[in-house]
């Protein structure tokens, strides 16, 4: 019996890492040829699959897979788009099921956050509503670390370490010219509901009063004449004032103080930038020269930079994927258990789709310091082990070296062409 073909899809916003998980996963299917035939993967995700626009992986060389794990973004294409309730687009699946049918796909890996793995869990369900043999795994990617059940997720801990490293440069820097220039530096950063990338900043601390000064945490309601209180003791005590802040603080009313009005793919508002905003709620109230910055894109994308426990386990998460299905697992993510602090000691575990799908995981309120402004102990014991190590890429005439793929189309079989619901 010939082994069947799998399907490999990259989703949401792109991470340092999540192509050492591609990598992890192809090198496994690679050496399990009675078990998986080809790997195919999604062009720009779960598009790639709706419009039949394959990527034949077994094209590319062993040595071109073997740079996945040093190459930043994603190698294949992602996308945003969320599949609707099975009731509400019921066509968008049958095409799926139709297209894997064509191409003899028997396993589906998904690689994502929340939305991602409620789709893996929906086409389980469709799969087998249909009764179409299909695998489905999901596998863990965010690097705003808020998915439920996993000890972290692969992309946190290299944006966590691009964040540190950031703020504790930036405040040299602020340090230096803050008697005559610049007195408050602030620097945005991701995280819509949950603040773990902003309290990643806290790591840039070695001693009290070290940067950053004030973080702001989504969890914790933005009281603005507080706020300014704080800014202004620490200018007066240390000479000036850095402040890690996350993209989606609220107010008191639950409001995101950079909603920009529109809504991306998902349906959650598009932030239009709170560092400026905050930096004119400063200079208005206080008067003092400020810069800012948003991390933006750069913080995932930083490979160069990349945190070695971060890159080790999205590798082990994509050969764990296959691991799991070829061991007859369905409806599964591969998951992050930590077994130790220090030193710190982590496994590989799994949790089923149904709880994982659409459930976020925020910030505890005891990583949060009881001002509300910092991190805990706690907090640092849970984050230091996962910006450890370095893992540097090759280097050529100064610059990384990343590998781009052939990404080489599979042919078409079905007649029928689909366009994706807007």
């Amino acid at each position: 019996m010939t082994a069947r073909n799998a399907f490999y899809a990259q989703s949401g916003g792109v991470t340092a890492v999540i192509n050492a998980t591609a990598c992890g996963l192809i090198e496994t299917a690679r050496s399990h040829p009675d078990k998986i035939g080809a790997v195919y993967a999604g062009r720009h995700g779960i598009i790639g699959a709706l419009t039949e626009d394959l990527i034949d992986t077994s094209r590319e060389s062993p040595d071109a897979i073997a740079a996945l794990r040093h190459t930043p973004a994603g190698a294949f294409g992602s996308c945003r788009y969320k599949l609707k309730g099975l009731e509400q687009n019921r066509a968008e699946y049958e095409r799926l099921i139709d297209v894997f049918r064509a191409h003899d796909i028997g396993y589906f890996f998904y690689n994502g956050g929340g939305d991602s793995q409620d789709t893996s869990w929906k086409i389980t369900q469709m799969a087998q509503s249909v009764s179409y043999p299909l695998t489905c795994i999901g596998i863990p990617k965010t690097v705003d670390n808020d998915l439920p059940i996993t000890d972290t997720c692969p992309g946190f801990g290299s944006v966590a370490k691009y964040v540190a490293v950031s703020v504790r440069e930036a405040a040299f820097d602020v340090a230096s010219m803050a008697k005559t220039s610049t007195k408050v530096f602030i620097m945005e950063v991701m995280g819509r509901h949950a603040g773990w990338i902003a309290a990643a900043g806290g790591l840039a601390q070695e001693h009290p009063g070290d940067a950053p000064h004030l973080i702001l945490f989504p969890e914790i309601p933005f009281d603005e004449p507080r706020f300014l209180e704080r800014v202004k003791e620490a200018v007066d005590r240390e000479g000036y004032c850095v402040i890690v802040a996350s993209e989606g603080i609220k107010n008191a009313a639950g409001e995101f103080l950079s909603e920009a009005g529109t809504r991306d793919a998902f349906g959650h508002a598009q932030l239009g930038g709170v560092a400026p905003v905050l930096a004119r709620i400063v200079k208005e109230a206080l008067g003092y020269k400020y810069h800012w910055a948003v991390a933006d894109y750069l913080q995932r994308a930083a490979r160069h930079i990349a945190s070695k426990t971060d890159v080790e386990q999205a590798y082990a998460l994509g050969r764990a994927a296959v691991e799991l299905a070829i061991a007859g697992k369905n409806a599964v993510m591969p998951i992050i258990i930590r077994k130790s602090d220090s030193p710190y000691v982590w496994a590989i575990g799994e949790a089923h789709l149904s709880e994982v799908a659409n459930v976020e995981k925020k910030m505890p309120r005891e990583y949060i310091g009881e001002d509300g402004y910092g991190i805990t102990a706690a907090c640092r014991r849970y984050l230091a082990p996962l910006i450890q190590g370095e893992d540097y890429p090759p280097y050529e005439n100064g610059l990384p070296r990343y590998v781009h793929l052939k990404n080489e189309a599979v042919p078409k079989r079905l007649t029928a062409a689909f366009q994706p619901a807007k």
